[in-house]
């Protein structure tokens, strides 16, 4: 039997995950092959580079292009993607056939010493690398600001240590718990959603395969997990009907709740005709409307700014 292709970004994360994800499958489905392919992205040698200003953010789907292609050329059959990375349009010929269960959803600060964002010091930097994370914090926290940071976990936990002036980092918890880096004599504490909101998708994974691939679609069903792509599904719509992956900061999290019901909460930091508004809010719905509701919080903050 012909082995089956995993197609997975090159860094020490994306493969954690990969393996993580094939190694189900290889439970699952003992008589089945698989083999990693591992692909490098556009966005994997833009944020290598030393030279990029900080200020230029990798565009959309400068992470996924090229898995996407090769899925198309039928060099690999299964692309692994972190759904944070992936656009929220559907790509020409292929689609989602599973979505697994999600790691934590959270951010935590890393820190030299026991401590909350609200401990830190006045006037304390805090490295980030993205304008979500930066924009909430400040919001949380005006008399803090945020210290431009790029690359891996790893490199990322290698600066922290070396600028001494930085009083904390902020990484995603899911990352933390898929590659388990060296914290040695750093704490590591978890952020409140009402401090901060996740990335549309963060902490989850998705599988995506050509159109059409049903034998694929039965094959991975053994990791889906609905109550995860109820929740993300949610997430992406909300982020897709604010402009789909624009730099302008956005975050959610979808929640389940009794009944059948799903919460999904957003915050948002929009550019409206003469000010930016820092908007927040949420709408719960039935489970099955989740895309809707992440429609109708999109729009109320959409009328909030008169766009």
């Amino acid at each position: 039997m012909k082995p089956l292709v995993f197609g997975s970004r090159g860094s020490a994360l994306a493969l954690a995950q990969s393996r993580q994800v094939m190694a189900q499958l290889q439970a699952a489905w003992p008589t089945y092959s698989f083999e990693m392919r591992v692909i490098k992205t556009q966005g994997d040698r833009l944020s290598e580079d030393p030279n990029r200003p900080m200020d230029e953010k990798p565009g959309k789907g400068l992470f996924t292009g090229e898995l996407e292609r090769a899925l198309r050329a039928g060099e690999i059959d299964i692309a692994v993607h972190s759904l944070k990375d992936l656009p929220t349009e559907e790509a020409e010929g292929l689609t989602l056939v599973a979505i697994p269960r999600r790691a934590d959803a959270r951010d935590v600060l890393i820190s030299r010493y026991a401590s909350t964002l609200d401990g830190l010091p006045s006037g304390s930097l805090v490295a980030t690398g993205s304008p979500r994370r930066a924009a909430q914090m400040r919001a949380w926290r005006k008399d803090i600001d945020p210290a431009p940071i790029r690359g891996n976990i790893d490199t990322r936990l290698r600066k922290f240590r070396e600028h001494e002036e930085w009083a904390g980092l902020i990484l995603a918890a899911a990352g933390l718990e898929r590659l388990r880096p060296d914290l040695k004599g750093l704490t590591v504490t978890p952020l409140p959603f009402a401090v901060m909101l996740p990335a549309p998708g963060q902490g989850a994974l998705a599988l995506q395969t050509r159109a059409g691939a049903e034998d694929i679609r039965e094959l991975v069903r053994v990791v889906h997990h609905a109550e995860t792509a109820f929740a993300v599904a949610a997430e992406r719509s909300f982020l897709h009907a604010l402009g789909g992956g624009c730099q302008q900061p956005i975050a959610a999290y979808g929640r389940l709740e009794e009944n059948e019901l799903l919460t999904l909460e957003g915050v948002a930091f929009l550019n409206g005709k003469e000010n930016r508004y820092h908007l927040s809010g949420s709408v719960t719905g039935p489970l099955t409307s989740a895309r809707k509701i992440g429609q109708e919080l999109a729009q109320s903050f959409l009328e909030r700014v008169g766009a």
